[in-house]
């Protein structure tokens, strides 16, 4: 299927990729054009928002890049007027911004704390404020935000900040779910597992010898036998998105390799 999301125009919140490769947000975003959609690209790196976009307008499709701090409300609600401006309408919302901070609390400063909170709960509100709004007066849309695994499993890391606040976006995507369920507004997240994106390379290879032996070591975490690819998790995404899921709210979904079925022991 190349046409799920035809007609329909989505807003994509860390768009960009923090390395070369593919990140979720990038993944997320391309999968999304190929679809059908239009996509507003936004990153806090305008250079990374750009190259996305490029891509899609190389494959034919339509896109704009943006710039916006998801940490900043007006910031937000700038990058959500022009994606308006632009389509003239939003029927996707889609979260990807997010850090890890290592340490429990003992070891965690509070900058960093605050950091997490910030960039990995925070989105979810400041975004859905701003473009709940559009949504709710172009008749409904979807919802989907990346959570993880680590929402509901200890997953080896000592990562305290992470734990909680993912713990907290699944909970706040159930919450939209249930307040805009009548008003056509479907909420979902995709916790995903052990993940190869470039993101790792930069906030949890510090936690192995090297990152041949992280990629080993977390490969051999998941049942399937090898960490999954942003592409598995954009799959998700766009299926959430689309009117596929039209029945379908709430959810917070794992894309793990059955990690989240397995027990395994603590590093």
């Amino acid at each position: 299927m190349a046409d799920r999301l035809t007609g329909k125009s989505a807003i994509v919140f860390g768009a960009g990729s923090s390395g070369p490769g593919w990140g979720n947000g990038k993944a997320a975003a391309v999968a999304f054009a190929r679809e059908g959609a239009r996509v507003a690209c936004v990153d806090l790196a305008a250079a990374a928002a750009a190259e996305t976009a490029a891509i899609i307008h190389d494959e034919g499709n339509q896109a704009i890049a943006l710039s916006a701090d998801v940490t900043n409300l007006a910031s937000v609600e700038v990058a959500a007027a022009a994606a308006m401006e632009a389509f003239g309408a939003i029927d996707i919302l889609h979260n990807n911004v997010g850090v890890t901070h290592m340490g429990g609390p003992v070891e965690l400063d509070e900058d960093e704390f605050q950091a997490s909170l910030d960039l990995n709960i925070g989105p979810v509100y400041r975004t859905a404020k701003a473009v709940l709004p559009h949504m709710l007066k172009g008749g409904g849309g979807a919802i989907v935000n990346i959570s993880s695994l680590a929402a509901i499993r200890y997953v080896g890391y000592p990562y305290f900040a992470y734990y909680a606040t993912k713990a907290a976006v699944n909970q706040a995507t159930v919450a939209l779910a249930m307040q805009y369920a009548r008003q056509g507004i479907r909420a979902n997240c995709i916790m995903p597992g052990l993940i190869d994106t470039p993101m790792i390379y930069k906030q949890i290879s510090g936690q192995y010898g090297s990152a041949d032996e992280m990629v080993a070591a977390r490969n051999a975490m998941v049942p399937m036998g090898k960490m999954g690819t942003a592409w598995d998790v954009a799959a998700a995404a766009v299926f959430l998105a689309s009117d596929e899921a039209r029945f379908i709210t709430g959810v917070c979904l794992p894309v793990d390799g059955g990690q989240s079925c397995a027990v395994s022991e603590l590093r």
